[in-house]
């Protein structure tokens, strides 16, 4: 028996054991290797990934600066010896903490001295920077000596000179500073290089970078520390200044694929030698599915990087990587590349009625749309909100252009459906072409801007192609803008005339119409369809329409009129403080609110009706009247007048002169009337010239009339003379 047992152990069941355990070794050692080496390559692609994320914020910080430092007005503010703070807000500080999310902004002057400091999204006190001035004296002597010595920040004269930027301790948290030159952009104000103002920006590496890590890139758990202890298991990255230095580090739960596959695993193995083959089996198709997945995350977080998230569009990042490649060719003697800007049109209309799913889904479908009227060679670009871009390459002329706008503008002018509303927006394009206008990212990224901001002024749907007189014409723009605001401050620069308004019939005057005049002291009388539009987008225009209000007022406190009309724009309207603001102008002036009428462009009442229900409801209450100027110019849509509460519309003089010239004048005025008339609504026919369209448009129904034939405007000592009658009846009793 024993002899037996000796034998079976040594011909069966020795050689057994071994074989399985040999076969559990095979399975097992390259099991755990393989699962070491997963572990490892994924840890090693999140740190390739948190360097890539790293450097792309360090230089995105310095590139967002550049929006700003390279600037004539910029240069121009600085100077000043009275800092306007309010500027520097919207300009180089406040605006960089909303907009880019910098935590901290400061203005050092030629002596290294604040001028301005922003700290966390507020203007802070000046002493504030030397919390920090010792953190960013290296890199502005850095930045002062580079521009002495002439270093720029890319090829070309044009180039702004070069800035500096590095990773260091700000307050006590991680953070990246990057200082910049505030220089020229056209030439026009020299500076002595290295006296530079600078415009310096931190932020923070502890707040959103470490948010961003974790939501867009994967990074569970990120979180900084100043040492590795306690840090056993987590992943890391060092944060070094330019020098060197280890200041501290970035820990996260690392991404252990390998691991998590081992430990699903193990239990099935452990109970299943019998069946070895199989589960080897398994585990190598396993194992590559964990491989693919892998790949497909580490996909994923690059296309993240590089893509937009509501569209899958190319981003600014790799709008900016693919259109300096196409310049170099450029430059190197290749084909021309077109660079086109592109901006809804009424797309906010959409998002505030319908909300910002609605304007989400909406953004979505006009993606879609443009990846389709475009070839797979274009690169298709999400600025952000509702603007884009497309890079067209392989050789580009004019007429190709031309056509591609044509294209996007009827595609985009189709309408979209938005879960069962059908809505209708448009788009605005700016095209500008290299080397034909520029060579230079951001020179041709500013002529494109350019032809672009001339469409919109155009109106909707329109395209425009850079041309060199438009340099011109945005250089006037902004004179004149400069003019403004000196006109503003100064306060006596701008008069208001006043054109009566007539009763059809009797032809008396009821009422008068205030007009704002500029006398501009270098160009003379200059006309509100000039100067007005720039108020409105620089948001001078409440500034100017609160001053209109309080002179108007001032003046016909005492007419013996019964109406005073005013102009009031689509940017005011916008205001929902819009109506306690006019009837505190009133309350101050003394001035019966039922003697106020407030003009109102049917187009701007529809683009903002719902600031407009609840502005012109609190007016309407307190007795002040609203009148639709311009009345069917814009959507042209009767169907509006029923839902518009307003006392009076206005026949737009375009119409009143047809009278004479087609029949369709004189048949849409009748309509206006008649449809006014159901409504209980009163009408005023503007731009009369002539006795028969007088007597016309009386026999028609219109109510009132204002023109020429009638009056011309009149400055206020004038229509003191002709209507101050209550005044004197005053003073005689």
């Amino acid at each position: 028996m024993p002899k037996l047992t000796s034998g079976f152990l040594r011909q069966f069941l020795l050689p057994v054991a071994a074989a399985v355990t040999l076969i559990a070794g095979i399975v097992v050692v390259p099991l755990s290797w393989s699962t070491h080496e997963i572990d490892q390559i994924a840890e090693a692609r999140q740190r390739q990934i948190f360097t890539a994320v790293l450097d792309q914020n360090i230089t995105g910080i310095s590139k967002d600066q550049e929006a700003s430092t390279v600037w004539d007005d910029a240069v121009v503010a600085v100077r000043r010896p009275h800092p306007d703070l309010v500027w520097f807000d919207n300009n180089l500080g406040v605006w960089f903490n909303r907009y880019y999310g910098h935590d901290d902004v400061i203005v050092l002057n030629p002596d290294n001295e604040p001028i301005y400091v922003m700290r966390e999204g507020k203007r802070a006190a000046l002493a504030d920077f030397e919390a920090l001035r010792a953190r960013a004296l290296p890199l502005i002597a850095k930045v002062r000596a580079g521009a002495r010595r002439g270093l720029r920040s890319a090829s070309g004269p044009i180039a702004p000179p070069a800035g500096a930027s590095d990773i260091t301790i700000v307050d006590g948290r991680p953070s990246i500073i990057s200082v910049k030159p505030i220089v020229t952009e056209t030439g026009r104000y020299p500076q002595v290089a290295g006296r530079e103002f600078l415009h310096i920006s931190v932020r923070h590496l502890d707040g959103g970078f470490l948010r961003e890590l974790a939501g867009q890139y994967g990074f569970s758990g990120a979180r900084f520390a100043w040492t590795l202890d306690g840090a056993d298991g987590l992943s890391n990255a060092p944060l070094r200044t330019r020098r060197g230095e280890t200041i501290g580090y970035v820990l996260w739960e690392p991404f252990s694929p390998g691991t998590r596959v081992m430990a699903r695993l193990t239990p099935g193995l452990t109970a299943a030698l019998a069946f070895i083959g199989i589960i080897v089996a398994l585990l190598l198709v396993r194992i590559r599915r964990t491989l693919v997945a892998l790949r497909a995350s580490e996909a994923h977080a690059q296309h993240l990087a590089f893509h937009d998230t509501l569209t899958g569009l190319a981003n600014r990042a790799l709008f900016q990587d693919r259109l300096d490649h196409a310049l170099a060719a450029v430059r190197r003697g290749g084909p021309a590349v077109a660079l086109f800007y592109l901006d809804l049109d009424r797309f906010k209309a959409v998002n505030d009625t319908l909300g910002h799913a609605a304007g989400d889904q909406l953004i979505r479908q006009v993606a879609g749309r443009l990846k389709a009227a475009t070839r797979e060679s274009d690169t298709v670009v999400r600025l952000g909100g509702d603007e884009f871009a497309i890079i067209l390459s392989g050789g580009v002329s004019e007429a190709l252009a031309e056509m591609l706008c044509l294209r996007l503008v009827e595609t985009i002018g189709e309408p979209f459906d938005l879960d069962g509303t059908r809505v209708n927006v448009g788009v605005s394009i700016g095209v500008a072409i290299a080397p034909a206008h520029a060579v230079d990212r951001i020179e041709l990224s500013r002529k494109a801007d350019i032809a672009l901001y001339e469409a919109k002024a155009l109106g909707r749907g329109r395209h425009v192609l850079f041309t060199n007189a438009m340099d011109a014409t945005l250089q006037r723009r902004r004179e004149i803008e400069n003019d403004l605001r000196v006109a503003i401050a100064a306060g006596d620069q701008f008069d208001l005339y006043y054109q009566p308004v007539h009763d059809a019939r009797t032809r008396a005057a009821t009422g008068v119409e205030a007009l704002i005049r500029w006398r501009h002291p270098v160009y003379g009388l200059m006309s509100p369809a000039t100067f007005i539009p720039i108020a409105e987008d620089s948001g001078m225009i409440e500034l100017i329409g609160d001053w209109v209000l309080r002179e108007a007022c001032s003046a016909a406190r005492n007419w013996s009129l019964d109406t005073l009309c005013i102009n009031v724009s689509a940017v005011q309207l916008r205001n929902p403080d819009l109506a306690k603001r006019v009837l505190a102008t009133i309350a101050a002036s003394g001035m019966d609110p039922r003697r106020i009428e407030l003009e109102i462009t049917e187009t701007s009442f529809v683009e903002n009706a719902a600031a407009c229900e609840r502005n012109i409801a609190l007016l309407r209450a307190q007795g002040v009247r609203i009148a639709l100027d311009d009345f069917g110019t814009g959507y042209s849509s009767f169907n509006h007048l029923r839902d518009f509460a307003v006392d009076r519309i206005k026949v737009d003089r375009s119409f009143v002169a047809g009278i004479d010239r087609r029949e369709g004048g004189s048949a849409i005025i009748r309509a206006i009337v008649g449809l006014a008339a159901a409504r209980g609504i009163a009408v005023t026919a503007e731009g009369v010239e002539t006795e028969a369209q007088a007597e016309w448009l009386t026999a028609v129904g219109c109510g009132s009339l204002q023109g020429y034939l009638l009056s011309l405007p009149a400055p206020r000592p004038t229509i003191d003379r002709q209507f101050g009658l209550k005044l004197l009846g005053v003073l005689a009793e």
